[in-house]
């Protein structure tokens, strides 16, 4: 990907423009209340501003694909009372919970010097890929997952628990996590070889250690919510894809 130009206000003012006829058209949609469609707008304004259409189609690919597999299941999900609140539809709290740390990452990558960006979109991927792998991983767990385990103790647990890991659902991650990390392969916003399959790794890793939080931390704080744990998975990521990237330089080819 070349380097990214710095924002200027006309793009700016152009990207704002073009999201308030999308979230009029969009807001009947069953994917987000009416709250998070404008946060979700304003999300999509920062990720065009700074990265271009390529950003900001991933991560319109990664609701799509998110809100997709929340619905699998639904009505079974439903009747064990494990399925998302809302009827699945996210308010501005799960956008934000999954999307801050790789708006940040966004904002940051054209104001830096242009060395500095590979690594920035490589967080951004990874930070992406986590969240996707974790909702792929719980919603595809909490239906088909035939015994979940505790992550701290491997004890048998109710499904839907926080901490809880299965086999199908763990697998359900990586998938999750491949998915996203080949998308942002596609778009050129990372590597086709050896990234990508890092970016997936991490994004993998990210979620178990989610689970490992959700376990312990979760259980003990009342005040660390879902959202708040979100946003630990996939600054935990982004965290882990930079400190490679400065590691082993050679990922950013």
């Amino acid at each position: 990907m070349p380097p990214l130009p710095l924002p200027s206000p006309d793009r700016w003012l152009l990207a704002a423009a073009l999201h308030l006829p999308l979230v009029l058209g969009a807001r009947r949609l069953p994917l987000l209340t009416p709250p998070g469609w404008r946060h979700a707008a304003l999300l999509g304004t920062v990720l065009w501003a700074s990265l271009g259409w390529r950003g900001w189609l991933a991560v319109v690919c990664y609701l799509l694909l998110g809100s997709l597999v929340t619905r699998l299941g639904w009505r079974d999900k439903q009747a064990r009372g494990l399925a998302e609140a809302r009827s699945g539809r996210r308010g501005p709290e799960n956008v934000w919970g999954s999307a801050l740390v790789g708006a940040l990452l966004a904002l940051l990558a054209p104001l830096l010097p242009p060395a500095w960006q590979p690594a920035l979109l490589l967080g951004f991927a990874a930070s992406f890929s986590a969240k996707l792998a974790d909702t792929f991983g719980s919603e595809i767990g909490k239906r088909w997952g035939r015994r979940a385990l505790l992550i701290t103790s491997l004890q048998p647990v109710p499904p839907g628990t926080e901490g809880a890991i299965s086999l199908e659902g763990t697998a359900a991650s990586l998938l999750g996590a491949g998915l996203m990390a080949a998308l942002m392969a596609l778009l050129g916003l990372i590597g086709s070889g050896t990234a990508l399959v890092v970016v997936a790794w991490i994004a993998l890793l990210a979620t178990l250690i989610e689970s490992l939080i959700g376990a312990t931390w979760q259980r003990r704080c009342p005040w660390l919510s879902n959202e708040l744990v979100n946003g630990l998975q996939t600054l935990i990521a982004a965290a882990l894809a930079l400190g490679l990237a400065a590691l082993q330089p050679a990922l950013l080819a």
